[in-house]
């Protein structure tokens, strides 16, 4: 950003300085959100909610593309359905919202909003399965949920956020798993392949499963202040809910049987996650594939003949293959580029007077602000070649970025002065006792992120306690 620029725009919080003013600076300034009256929740607005529906539009198409269907439940639950699973109500219960009337009338049961849906989902089952020939039921839903969060940031932790969860029951436990796994690493793929954010893949210690779950597993990714951040994550409930909710069938030899039963889910949270892996301190940068807008034409002295004529046929031509601007605004040049970069759009083109007689524009990288003079003939083959270039750069530095703050520890005093001095993921070994776990929390603030599919032997005793190690953990920081 130039320093015309930045006097033009107020300036953001450095990141260095102040993390988390930062963050909320560039959710504010970029105007992906606004406040709400209702504390702890927020209004998206379009720009940020255009975000959302391209991350939407992937992941739909990739549940699709495996046979998943949309469904839709109804946002309230009976108290005595949420209370039909022991450990999942126990789960939720500090973060539920109850309606006690409608209306003048006090209800004779309360509701819950949904904080998840999986009492919803598991009854409609018990209804409409019967058979192995119903099986297996592959549902997702988009929807928001609620839960009442003492501490809120705008997308990482809100009382109200959008997500899908998919809820699937098949006829076999191996076909459950299969499907928790598979769906694990569907998320993986799009937070590398859309997101351009690199994750780990594991296992989630009991102490840190979801309530109810027989396993979960998660992705796990490093933002750059070094806190871990969960992305996503696939849940394994066997057959809990199905005998909590007498979800039987009859299989091919006319025994009735339990379902094995899925759940997993993203939410609004990937948007803080994109914002904290790849921002910088001009605002926010976004990868190609899920930016509103991936190309700003901005016109330079466009008071002069032609010029605007000229970015106005630019724009007609390159609206076929990219999403494209055309910023006519009568504001100088200076205060465009600084507005764009703060919203962070992959590529920036100025067009002006003497880039019309020599036949060519200038291309701006949003993400290394490099800038690259380019025929007017060439400019579409162009601009595809450098928006795969910056979704795969940014990936390669996100990547970078994790790696060079992932650090191997075979002592507690290596881990307290690694996560303290040099934030980032801590891998240790670990026992596989939840006391150990506890201990490392209470003396680090540091919590277990998963049980990596990747096994490392850094060392063959427990960080904590010496005893014989069983796992290789991530450990960090968390949002």
């Amino acid at each position: 950003m130039s320093k015309n620029s930045k006097k033009m725009v107020e300036a953001i919080t450095d990141m260095e300085k102040d993390f988390a003013q930062w963050y909320t600076d560039i959710v504010k300034k970029a105007e992906l959100i606004d406040y709400a009256t209702v504390k702890g929740c927020m209004i998206i607005r379009p720009y940020g909610y255009a975000i959302w529906e391209n991350i939407q539009k992937d992941l739909d198409r990739r549940f699709k593309e495996t046979g998943h269907e949309n469904v839709y439940m109804p946002m309230f639950i009976p108290e005595s359905l949420l209370k039909k699973e022991k450990d999942h109500v126990e789960g939720f219960a500090p973060e539920v919202a109850w309606i006690t009337h409608f209306g003048e009338d006090k209800l004779s049961e309360r509701l819950c909003v949904r904080p998840t849906s999986e009492t919803l989902f598991c009854e409609h089952y018990s209804k409409i399965v019967q058979s192995y020939n119903d099986l297996p039921k592959l549902y997702n839903q988009w929807c928001s949920v609620v839960r009442c969060e003492k501490t809120t940031r705008p997308f990482l932790r809100t009382t109200e956020f959008l997500w899908q969860e998919g809820h699937t029951v098949h006829a076999t436990a191996e076909e459950a798993e299969e499907e928790t796994i598979r769906m694990l690493n569907l998320y993986a793929k799009h937070c590398e392949e859309v997101l351009a954010i690199p994750v780990i893949k594991g296992q989630k210690t009991d102490k840190e499963k979801f309530a109810g779950a027989k396993a979960t597993y998660t992705i796990e990714s490093l933002m750059h202040d070094g806190k871990a951040l969960q992305t996503g994550t696939s849940h394994n409930f066997g057959d809990n809910f199905a005998k909590a909710f007498n979800i039987q069938y009859t299989d091919k030899n006319g025994k009735l049987q339990y379902v094995s039963e899925t759940s997993w889910g993203m939410t609004t949270r990937l948007i803080g996650a994109v914002i904290m892996v790849h921002g910088d301190n001009n605002g926010l940068v976004l990868p190609p594939k899920i930016a509103p807008i991936q190309l700003v034409i901005v016109p330079i002295a466009q008071h002069k003949a032609g010029v605007l004529e000229e970015a106005d046929e630019l724009n007609k031509r390159l609206k076929s293959i990219v999403r494209t601007k055309l910023d006519k605004t009568d504001k100088m040049p200076g205060w465009k580029f600084a507005e764009y970069e703060m919203k962070g759009v992959p590529l920036r083109l100025e067009i002006g007077p003497k880039d019309i007689e020599n036949n060519q524009c200038i291309l701006v990288r949003r993400d290394t602000l490099e800038k690259v003079t380019v025929s007017l003939d060439k400019t579409e083959e162009i601009i595809i070649d450098l928006l795969d270039k910056i979704q795969r750069d940014m990936l390669q530095r996100a990547r970078k970025n994790r790696d060079e703050h992932t650090y191997a520890v075979k002592t507690m005093k290596e881990f307290e002065e690694k996560i303290e001095k040099t934030p980032g993921f801590i891998k240790a070994m670990w026992c596989g006792e939840k006391e150990c776990e506890d201990k490392i929390k209470d003396e680090t603030a540091a919590t277990s992120r998963c049980i990596p599919f990747e096994q490392e032997t850094i060392s063959n005793t427990c960080v904590c306690c010496g005893k014989k190690a069983k796992y290789m953990l991530y450990w960090g920081k968390a949002y």
